[in-house]
């Protein structure tokens, strides 16, 4: 028996923006169902086997004026994180080396800021520029960025840029103050303008109901381009953050997630990002059948714990993965 195919699905190439109702749809339906219609958009967009592989350095660590209640590096927190100088280039180029030699293949820098100041922007564009040279695709994230700095960034050759939204625009005051909903939209609208692609997603776990996971994605979705990249991320509760006793989500309710990303933006790379470690092999494996095709290596995420390159090889062995290959188009 087909499931329910009179359901609404995005499809690749259809503009019409989506509803909450349609979405709310998706991701109520039978959890077989939705992994069914999940994997098979997934498939026709994407080698169901090829998983991306990305490393993440914190070029820039602590500190932050941001009251993010999720994040160990906000100033406003006592999180116990010293914070230090933008590092400098050749060591990020150094480590940029070690991670394409580990099969990294999208090098993501990020800058714990509100945003970037103008004497900092020489160094961030040489960084750039470098891992350009390596022959990796690079990724940014440094806070909010103006037209004029997206613009910058664009020259430079960066390929993405990595701005999330977090949640819903109804609950995003209960976690951030310091920046607007709108805030977010305006940087990645910046982005967008000068010709860089939005990596762009959010949280699960920061006591969200799934209306809220549902309208964050919506809101993705309705952008007048998808974001090319999806991080879905499951908190880290903190020790000494607003939110360092959340209740964990329920794995299937995540699982349900990552399924409506997939099905709601079908050409766009969803990432299966922070909170790995605490995940089991088994839902790992669910989230990548439901369309997650892409993850970050590498011991740890910013400042955050993340599974070694061991256990992820170990693991794409039994589930008969394979890194995917960077196409460059010069």
């Amino acid at each position: 028996m087909q499931p329910h195919t009179d359901c609404p699905t995005a499809k690749s190439g259809n503009r019409e923006p989506l509803t909450a109702s349609d979405a709310t749809f998706i991701y109520n339906l039978p959890f077989s169902d939705l992994l069914f219609r999940a994997h098979g958009i997934h498939r026709a967009n994407f080698d169901p086997n090829a998983v991306q592989m990305s490393r993440l350095l914190s070029v820039k660590t602590g500190g932050c004026a941001e009251d993010c209640g999720y994040c160990s590096q906000s100033a406003h927190y006592p999180t116990g994180l010293k914070a230090s100088k933008l590092m400098e280039v050749d060591r990020v180029l150094s480590e940029a080396r070690k991670a394409r030699e580990g099969g990294a293949t999208r090098y993501c820098m990020g800058a714990a800021w509100r945003s970037p100041k103008d004497r900092d922007m020489d160094s961030i564009v040489a960084m750039v520029e470098g891992v350009r040279a390596l022959g990796m695709e690079t990724c940014m994230t440094l806070g909010m960025l103006t037209p004029q700095q997206s613009e910058r960034l664009a020259d430079a050759g960066l390929d993405y840029y990595n701005h999330n939204i977090d949640t819903s625009e109804r609950f995003y005051s209960e976690i951030i103050t310091s920046r607007t909903f709108a805030d977010r939209l305006d940087t990645l609208a910046n982005v967008r303008q000068a010709g860089i692609k939005v990596c762009a997603g959010g949280i699960l776990g920061m006591g969200e109901t799934a209306e809220d996971r549902i309208s964050m994605l919506v809101t993705l979705a309705n952008l007048p381009a998808p974001p090319e990249s999806v991080p879905i991320n499951m908190l880290i509760p903190i020790p000494g953050s607003k939110l360092a006793n959340a209740k964990p989500i329920d794995p299937i309710e995540f699982v349900r997630t990552v399924a409506l990303a997939r099905i709601l933006m079908p050409a766009s790379h969803v990432r299966l990002s922070a909170g790995r470690t605490d995940m089991s092999d088994e839902m790992q494996a669910l989230c990548f059948f439901a369309g997650a095709n892409s993850i970050f290596v590498g011991e740890t995420l910013l400042t955050a714990d993340n599974p070694g390159e061991d256990h992820d090889a170990a693991l794409f062995r039994r589930l008969g993965l394979k890194a995917e290959q960077l196409e460059r188009a010069e």
